[in-house]
């Protein structure tokens, strides 16, 4: 049974995304109303030419049904995976100057060593389970944001909701990464070992079996506690600083509303935001980082083992200006990625200027007028 404009709207909180994400929904329903044989009209750049779009499908998804968090799992494993794949090299370097900094003493000379050693293939060694391991990450990570993030909105309310907004975007984000690491460990101490250890193994298919032989399949899961440690942080930062930047650019930095934006434009803006947002990322999660490579790399090795090799300083330093240059590209990439998925399937992009305090009852108000 078709959903009454009220219940529509009833599924969107307002008070998280801006006005854009409800003028999806209204001109949805406008378009409903138009007769069949009406064309839709195009607007027109300089020259007469009709600017470049992304086209959506014709049938919008609703927000926050099933449909819609289905989309949001599939640009995640999108986003992460790919993204994650394509950096593979600076992971690579990154792990072997956290493992053997003697060995590795800088950005440059690893790469010298690695292609010395183990060739130009050498610099992809691991990706599989990167793209595996990374996907599924990003499959729980954006998926269950998203769930968390109206769920938390809904106990809080409207008002609480917008007052609080900071802290569901943290508390949604935390919750989503500890279901997202239970996928993703496996992959990543088989990843790490097989970029660390020459000869161990050539990549998932051979490594996973090997780890297992060695370790037992408990010993796939010894690293999750710091790969928390580091992801949680990481991820926490991620989306609070995203949708925090977002929504700063719009209302500072862009001279037109949102809605008023190209997507284009909307899309830019999600990757600078991202990037920014990646920085801070790259800082607060660096420890654990250094931790779990030296961890998965070492049998039998404990915290206390790496505290004493690498050191504090070590811990916060070691590897630090490409782990930057790394998780900056790649968070501003994740997030134009996932939102130029979302406005492929119908969806506004994320993150936006709150609406003024008023806009709830507002729009309630106009809902009940109109039902």
């Amino acid at each position: 049974m078709a959903l009454s404009d009220r219940s529509r709207e009833s599924l969107l909180p307002s008070f998280l995304y801006s006005s854009s994400a409800r003028s999806f929904a209204a001109t949805g329903a406008a378009a409903a109303r138009l007769p069949v044989s009406a064309p839709a009209p195009a607007a027109a750049g300089a020259g007469g030419r009709v600017p470049f779009s992304i086209q959506a499908p014709s049938e919008k998804i609703e927000m926050y049904s099933p449909a819609f968090y289905a989309a949001c799992t599939a640009g995640g494993i999108a986003s992460c995976g790919l993204t994650h794949m394509a950096v593979t090299p600076l992971d690579l370097v990154k792990c072997n100057m956290q493992i053997d900094p003697a060995k590795y003493k800088s950005i440059s000379s690893g790469f010298g060593v690695l292609l010395k050693e183990q060739g130009a293939r050498g610099f992809f060694r691991g990706w599989v389970p990167t793209l595996l391991g990374y996907s599924a990450q990003g499959a729980c990570k954006f998926g269950f944001y998203e769930f968390f993030k109206k769920y938390y909105s809904d106990i809080a309310g409207p008002e609480y909701a917008q007052k609080y907004k900071t802290l569901i975007y943290l508390a949604g984000s935390a919750s989503a990464e500890v279901i997202a690491d239970v996928a993703l460990c496996p992959f990543e101490a088989v990843k790490v070992r097989v970029q660390t250890q020459p000869g161990f193994a050539r990549g998932l298919s051979d490594g996973l079996p090997k780890f297992v032989r060695s370790e037992g399949a408990l010993g796939l899961y010894k690293g999750i506690v710091p790969l928390w440690g580091r992801q949680i942080p990481y991820t926490m930062m991620k989306f609070a600083s995203f949708e925090t930047i977002v929504e700063l650019i719009y209302k500072h930095a862009v001279p037109v509303p949102k809605s008023e934006c190209s997507k284009t434009t909307q899309l830019g803006i999600s990757f600078a935001g991202g990037y920014i947002a990646g920085v801070f990322c790259a800082i607060v999660s660096h420890p654990a980082d250094n931790l779990v490579s030296f961890l998965n790399n070492a049998k039998g090795a404990t915290v206390g083992d790496a505290v004493k090799k690498l050191g504090l300083w070590g811990l916060f330093t070691r590897g630090l200006p490409l782990r930057i240059v790394m998780i900056g590209t790649l968070t501003g990439a994740q997030w134009g990625i996932y939102d130029a998925f979302k406005v492929m399937v119908g969806l506004p992009t994320t993150g936006g200027p709150a609406p003024a305090a008023v806009a709830a009852p507002a729009a309630e108000a106009e809902s009940k007028a109109s039902a």
